[in-house]
């Protein structure tokens, strides 16, 4: 049986945000914090980040939601470009995410940012792109609602968050995961953008 890679990203992104829970100095290393990369050309930084978490909630949460997608996404994108055009796509999407916060804070000394949420947010919306009628759960609600609902909830949340800012979270990361999730998945397969509407006109809920 082969192994998922999708997999083995959950299980290194465990086992480096465990080891940065018990070692400041390596969160201190791997977080993406400005001043290294415009100074200090430590751009490694802005893939490091997307694997340690603030807290145990914080990396379960993404990892459940990666393990969850990621095991579909993995299987469509190996069939077209491979594993190595997968595990790219992943890493990708976690920088892609992180610039334009990057960018925004490019000489702010007190700005700090982590996790694998604009990575995520990547695999999570190309899903939703190739199958919007699919049940997802939102938060606490225990009724699953259709994919393509959740997204424009999430989108319309996240949107707001960004611009009333004050919950230390980077919601700018989850919008640009998720378009770069959806322009990837289009650049792999354009005839997704058609199966999309096709299937949206076609409602198959529950």
């Amino acid at each position: 049986m082969d192994l998922s890679l999708t997999a083995v990203i959950v299980a290194a992104t465990c086992l480096v945000s465990w080891l940065a829970f018990n070692n400041r100095q390596l969160e201190d290393r791997l977080i993406l914090w400005p001043p290294a990369i415009d100074r200090q050309k430590q751009y490694d930084r802005l893939i490091t980040h997307g694997f340690i978490h603030a807290d145990w909630m914080h990396l379960l949460f993404n990892m459940i939601t990666l393990w969850s997608f990621g095991t579909t996404m993995e299987r469509f994108y190996v069939e077209r470009i491979g594993v190595i055009g997968y595990l790219a796509f992943y890493l990708s999407a976690i920088v892609i995410a992180i610039l334009p916060t990057y960018m925004r804070h490019r000489h702010d000394a007190g700005y700090r940012s982590l996790g694998a949420s604009g990575a995520v947010s990547a695999v999570l919306f190309a899903f939703i792109l190739l199958d919007p009628w699919s049940g997802i759960y939102l938060f606490l609600i225990p009724i699953p609602i259709p994919a393509f609902v959740f997204a424009a909830i999430y989108v319309g949340y996240s949107i707001w968050m960004d611009k009333r800012g004050g919950d230390n979270i980077n919601h700018s990361a989850h919008l640009y995961g998720a378009a770069y999730g959806i322009m990837f998945t289009l650049f792999v397969e354009p005839r997704a953008a058609a199966a999309f509407l096709q299937k949206l006109a076609s409602p198959s809920f529950g």
